[in-house]
């Protein structure tokens, strides 16, 4: 890919791409992704409807899925794959999309975004400070939950192939492997 300038903002993206494709800005840096595979869309969908059923009833916020820009700042421009706004967050929403810390992300690891979603976004929303982040891998079956303690990440929950992953910061809000590794994506 060319660089089209050094120095990414956000401004400089809404300049140059339509707001449908996916781009990213950490640190100045444009990253580009391409779209996501038919397993992965299906993870994402099966996720995101357990999330948004859950925290509807519990009327906890509000879940977005990419393209989604979360505005950073200007220089930080990120769009996860699913991301949940709590009710006390609800006014950084704006017709932009998100301007502020989400409080839960889930990325969803493609082959091409392996070393991404579990290195590099993983640091960047340590750093940030999302308070919990889920990493879901669906080739091996494995979803990682890490939620912020003392400015890390400490691994919360953990599943391999089978089992329940839970989230601390939506208290109750279980996820069986079994529910988002359907059994045709084995």
């Amino acid at each position: 890919m060319q660089t089209l300038e050094k120095n990414w903002t956000y401004q400089t993206l809404q300049e140059h791409f339509f707001e449908e494709v996916r781009c990213e800005i950490i640190a100045n840096e444009l990253f580009m992704s391409p779209a996501p595979n038919t397993e992965h869309q299906e993870v994402s969908g099966e996720i995101e409807f357990l999330l948004r059923t859950f925290c509807k009833k519990n009327k906890l916020g509000k879940i977005f899925d990419a393209p989604f820009d979360v505005i950073i700042d200007e220089n930080n421009v990120v769009q996860p794959d699913l991301l949940f706004i709590s009710n006390e967050n609800l006014p950084k929403l704006t017709k932009r999309g998100f301007e502020g810390v989400p409080d839960l992300v889930v990325e969803i690891i493609s082959p091409s975004t392996f070393y991404r979603d579990s290195v590099e976004k993983k640091d960047f929303y340590e750093q940030i400070g999302v308070s919990e982040y889920w990493l879901i891998e669906p080739a091996n079956q494995v979803i990682e939950v890490f939620t912020l303690e003392n400015g890390k990440y400490q691994i919360f929950s953990l599943v391999v192939e089978k089992g329940v992953a839970k989230s601390k910061i939506l208290q109750g809000f279980e996820v069986n492997s079994e529910e988002i590794f359907l059994e045709e994506n084995k």
